[in-house]
């Protein structure tokens, strides 16, 4: 009897981890499957909830090798995706786990999303974010002239606007002159007309659709890309990041296109974490296009 109390206790434990582990957001789940699994040794969150904007109390976190480097660090700042509604920067903790392991100084911030903010909010808040990142960031051990931008989906298009329309960063007295690359995930860059339900809401009511427009902000002199897809995506199909490839080509400027097979939408960011690195060598391949352009 006191065993089928055991198992019964036992079942029970297990359903209510279940339970709630199932009712985390996506990226914290696999973030938590990230963490059981030996490997990114050498990474250590820095600064956790650093206050960028303290009207909107939007906040960052740093993550660091745990190694003590000799000199200033290259950067990389990652926006998360998530339709412009969805995220959190704790949640992708794997994400700078993965990228401090390799060497970086990896700074995670918030934005503001739909339905508190729409189009062009999240842009301002980014920009306001990249800031904050070029004023400080050398405090932190990172390197002011090597900073370079990141994201997937939702994230890769703040990415691409901060690096291409020069006004963002501009209200902010800076340049994108200050971006090194950019390493773009499954990003939306040609997508009027609006003609889903995330694009209506963040994107729908703006009185200038063409100038939401990556795509429309094509120049010779932008940072450097590295753009990339899998074949199965579905929900942010390939021809964005084809197009912009080759309209920066056709400028003058310089953009690399990789795209990974057998990969859909999430894929490509479940990639960045351990459990997931067999599918697509992701990780590997946006480590090497910093490593060029350092």
């Amino acid at each position: 009897m006191k065993w089928f109390v055991i198992m019964g206790v036992l079942l029970l434990a297990c359903g209510g981890f279940a339970w709630w582990f199932f009712s985390q957001p996506g990226p914290k789940q696999l973030d938590m499957a990230n963490n059981v699994i030996p490997g990114d040794g050498n990474a250590t969150l820095l600064v956790q909830d650093q206050i960028y904007d303290e009207e909107l109390s939007l906040g960052l976190n740093i993550w660091a090798p745990k190694t003590a480097a000799t000199e200033p660090l290259p950067v990389v700042v990652f926006i998360y995706g998530g339709g412009w509604r969805d995220g959190a920067k704790d949640q992708y903790a794997f994400t700078g786990r993965a990228l401090a392991n390799r060497g970086y100084i990896v700074v995670l911030p918030d934005y503001r999303l739909f339905p508190e903010t729409r189009f062009p909010g999240f842009l301002e808040d980014s920009a306001k974010a990249l800031a904050w990142v070029h004023n400080h960031i050398g405090g932190h051990g990172g390197d002011v002239d090597r900073i370079f931008l990141s994201g997937q989906s939702a994230g890769a298009y703040n990415a691409m606007m901060l690096a291409l329309d020069r006004q963002w960063l501009g209200r902010e007295g800076k340049s994108p002159d200050l971006i090194k690359g950019v390493a773009a995930l499954a990003g939306p860059y040609d997508f009027y007309p609006f003609d889903s339900e995330t694009t209506k809401q963040s994107f729908g009511d703006y009185h200038a659709p063409e100038l939401t427009q990556p795509v429309n902000f094509v120049r010779p002199d932008a940072p450097p890309l590295w753009l990339s897809s899998g074949t199965d995506d579905t929900q942010v199909r390939p021809r964005n990041s084809k197009i912009l490839r080759e309209k920066i080509r056709s400028a003058g400027g310089e953009a690399e296109y990789v795209e990974y097979p057998d990969i859909d939408h999430l894929e490509i960011m479940m990639a960045l974490a351990k459990p997931f690195r067999h599918k697509a060598p992701v990780l590997d391949d946006m480590v090497a296009f910093f490593e060029r352009h350092h």
